[in-house]
């Protein structure tokens, strides 16, 4: 872990420049990141990279991704809101720059700054949202239809050239967990849209290769 003290720091446009007590971090690939210590702590914005936030469950070793920390994300909303310890681990999987700020500091902005305020809301929104949609992809659909909601959710359509830029360089374990499997389950689904001619696979790397297709399956399931 690399620490600096950064003179300006920006999460992205739509974030105001409002934060005072910040710090910039660089977290290796391959390493925890932060911890539910940390957290309670210190609020965390992602700048550049992937972190893993997930949960193991310590008899069957069944790990469970909840979510992909990536720029834009923010993290620990949870405790910054009700001030608890979370429990989670998490792991960088490629090399990873965040800003971490007081978390009083962010109370502070929350309750305060009414323009901080309206960044933050709707994220919270997408997050909730997004707990939501697994919850739902556990309780009701198989494993292909959950990777084929998976890649819906994941598609960037301002990037033409990797448009599924998330989890496109994932290992098959890694989208595995994402949607609450194992990497032989998830193999077999993974081959039949590429025979389908929805995706192309390479050695730990996903391509859609028909959008079309890919929405005209998820509209059976609407």
């Amino acid at each position: 872990m690399i620490e600096s003290t950064p003179q300006n720091i920006e999460t992205g446009s739509q974030l105001p420049d409002l934060i005072v007590h910040k710090k910039r971090i660089i977290f290796d690939a391959g390493f925890p990141a932060f911890n539910p210590s940390d957290t309670l702590h210190y609020f965390y914005f992602i700048l550049e990279g992937k972190i893993k936030i997930s949960q193991i469950n310590p008899d069957t070793g069944k790990e469970q991704t909840l979510k992909l920390l990536s720029r834009g994300d923010m993290f620990d909303v949870i405790t910054l809101l009700d001030n608890r310890p979370h429990d989670y681990l998490s792991h960088t999987l490629e090399r990873a720059e965040v800003m971490q700020v007081p978390i009083a500091h962010m109370r502070d902005l929350i309750q305060g700054n009414s323009e901080f305020s309206h960044y933050f809301y709707p994220y919270l929104a997408k997050q909730m949202r997004s707990m939501e949609d697994l919850a739902v992809d556990l309780s009701l659909y198989d494993v292909y239809h959950r990777l084929l909601r998976l890649i819906g959710r994941s598609i960037d359509p301002a990037d033409e050239k990797a448009p599924l830029h998330l989890i496109d360089n994932l290992s098959h374990e890694e989208l595995a967990s994402l949607i609450g499997t194992v990497r032989k389950v998830i193999n077999r689904s993974l081959q039949q849209m590429k025979s389908e001619g929805i995706v192309d696979i390479s050695r730990k790397q996903l391509e859609l290769k028909d959008m079309q297709k890919l929405l005209d399956k998820l509209e059976t399931l609407s």
